[in-house]
């Protein structure tokens, strides 16, 4: 594995991307699709993760085999089966649904700094994930997840929060995320080693 880059995302010859940007220090596993999405600075997915109209934080952990912002079959019309939308797999007369298309790609759904997406995990579009929040391995997420909370289970379910009320408000104050990347090493031992009340105390101004 190669030292990530600031100017280059690490994208394996194995992956699929398309209409996707990447901020700093990113990364993309091998079978990984990602499609119409935005992975902010330091944030990676890892193997054959699924990734459609995202909006991703920085410093996420995306698990393997995750599934974000999968698109939906029209439930409303005569069929459920896409030969009505992608319509020129089967004729040649006939075009591709432009504004079935539109529409799905503007169901966007939002990742926020600092999260771990488990191992399968699935989240529907249009949702939010908050700040800091966890969803457990093989969790199908319905709803949005407040910041900081951690989530399990089919459909998922609040379990508890990561940190405090108190905390995770001084952590958006601080939003160690922003810091610059030279910043940051300066700060690793602490971030290794300090509870988080404790990196709090040291780093607040």
């Amino acid at each position: 594995m190669p030292k990530l880059s600031a100017d280059t995302p690490f994208i394996p010859e194995s992956a699929q991307v398309k209409a996707s940007s990447f901020g700093r220090y990113c990364e993309v596993g091998d079978g990984a699709r990602i499609m119409n999405s935005e992975f902010g600075d330091y944030s990676y997915c890892d193997r054959l993760a699924d990734i459609a109209n995202t909006t991703v934080g920085k410093f996420a952990n995306i698990a393997a085999l995750t599934r974000i912002g999968p698109t939906d079959h029209p439930m409303h019309t005569a069929s459920l089966h896409h030969f009505i939308y992608r319509s020129e797999y089967y004729w040649d007369d006939a075009e591709a649904d432009a504004d079935f298309f539109a529409a799905r790609a503007a169901r966007r759904t939002s990742i926020g700094n600092d999260t771990w997406i488990g191992h399968g995990a699935i989240i529907k579009p249009e949702l939010r994930i908050g700040h800091g929040a966890i969803v457990a391995a093989g969790a199908v997420v319905t709803h949005d997840v407040p910041d900081w909370m951690i989530v399990a289970g089919c459909p998922a379910k609040p379990l508890r929060r990561r940190f405090t009320e108190d905390i995770g408000e001084r952590l958006m104050r601080l939003g160690w995320w922003d810091w610059d990347h030279q910043r940051l090493r300066q700060a690793l031992p602490d971030f290794r080693s300090l509870p988080v009340a404790e990196f709090l105390d040291r780093y607040e101004s």
